[in-house]
């Protein structure tokens, strides 16, 4: 079988070996801040590479190069640029590419930081961002300006988990002469691959997912190859860097990642349909369920299945969610997602509590909804644990 024919999960564990000039199985950590340099021309050419893997490790480094070239792999990208946080990749995929004057379209609901960067941050520095119901594409358009550089989304969102039409959305930003900037995180690339419907660029929260084992906080922003280089230039500056030991943390991760994901799915759906029918329960959002009203979207857009992170509002709000999540023992009360075990949350109070009340109404996000980032547990453990913190 060649090379691009091998299937994910030989992908993730081979697509880095050549490299790896060393013999050994597990990379090396390059656990160094800078490089022998052989000659002085050696010097002068690796300063003016775009990140040269072995000159000096805020430029990048070989721990760097292995795990981007895993994930340029994964998302199908012309290339990747890991990064120190998924806050990072996002900005740096951002100001790469606007400057005062511009205009951004993106959505209403997204993660909490990103929200306060589009709200607040980038019109700091001259750049107008106008936020639209992610649910309806019509708004998109009505949207655009003359001046509209980059169409920003992200689906499912986090913690609504309402879902885009990526695929509009990237053809509306084409047709207008705007770049397409995406956050796979919630999805996952396992589940959705934003470039094969037409985005320029893909950023993630490596911490998450990919990462998989709540060891490691990273970021990665994949796609086209002059945009990843303009990308770098920003990090060159700013220095939000992904470190040797980090970026071989990821790289160990995404060794299992398609092993990991197929669980989270598999155990999130279970999940998903207990609390469906459980009578505490007001609603659950969860884009695999045929009751969400996106589930067709979700299922054309989302082929290698539908995630491991949920939502549910509780009927009795902000009162009955503080104590159902007081009460889980298997189900660890905690901020972040996609690692090996179950968190549970109060977005509104524990994920959103710096931003208003204001942009919480707008987003979605109630008093009363819970977020749930579905592990590897055994998955009547996690059930189990539901219902008697529910009850």
């Amino acid at each position: 079988m060649t090379r691009e024919r091998r299937g994910l999960q030989t992908r993730l564990i081979h697509a880095d070996e050549e490299l790896n000039d060393s013999s050994a199985i597990s990379p090396p950590i390059y656990q160094t801040s800078t490089y022998r340099l052989s000659s002085p021309e050696e010097g002068a050419r690796l300063g003016a590479e775009i990140a040269p893997a072995k000159f000096y490790t805020r430029y990048g480094s070989p721990n760097t190069k292995q795990v981007e070239r895993v994930l340029a792999d994964l998302e199908g990208a012309e290339a990747a640029l890991a990064t120190g946080s998924g806050m990072a990749a996002i900005t740096v995929a951002l100001m790469s590419n606007l400057q005062a004057g511009d205009h951004v379209v993106a959505q209403r609901t997204h993660y909490t930081a990103t929200i306060t960067l589009l709200a607040e941050v980038l019109p700091r520095y001259g750049v107008e961002v106008t936020q639209v119901d992610q649910r309806r594409p019509e708004e998109f358009e009505r949207a655009i300006r003359h001046n509209t550089r980059v169409v920003y989304t992200e689906s499912p969102t986090n913690p609504t988990l309402d879902v885009t039409d990526l695929r509009f959305a990237a053809e509306l930003a084409h047709a207008h002469g705007a770049i397409a900037i995406t956050d796979n995180t919630f999805a996952s690339s396992y589940n959705q691959q934003p470039i094969a419907l037409g985005y320029d660029l893909v950023v993630h929260s490596a911490t998450k997912y990919l990462g998989g084992h709540s060891d490691v906080t990273a970021g990665v922003v994949a796609g086209r190859r002059d945009l990843v280089e303009r990308a770098w230039e920003y990090l060159r500056v700013y220095g939000p860097v992904l470190h040797p030991f980090e970026a071989w943390l990821l790289l160990r991760g995404l060794r299992t990642y398609g092993l990991r994901m197929r669980e989270h799915n598999r155990n999130a759906m279970e999940v998903a349909r207990f609390l469906e029918g459980h009578p505490a329960v007001e609603r659950v959002y969860y884009p695999g369920l045929p009751s969400h009203p996106q589930h067709e979207l979700a299922r054309r857009q989302m082929p290698g299945g539908f995630g491991g992170m949920l939502s549910f509002e509780l009927k009795g709000g902000y009162d009955a969610a503080y104590r159902a999540i007081g009460r889980t023992r298997v189900c660890a009360l905690g901020v972040s997602l996609g690692g090996v075990e179950t968190l549970i949350t109060h977005p509104a109070s524990m994920v959103y509590a710096h931003n208003s009340e204001a942009e919480l109404r707008a987003a979605g996000i109630s008093p009363g909804l819970v977020r749930l980032s579905v592990g590897l547990e055994d998955v009547e453990d996690i059930i189990e644990d539901l219902e008697q913190a529910l009850s």
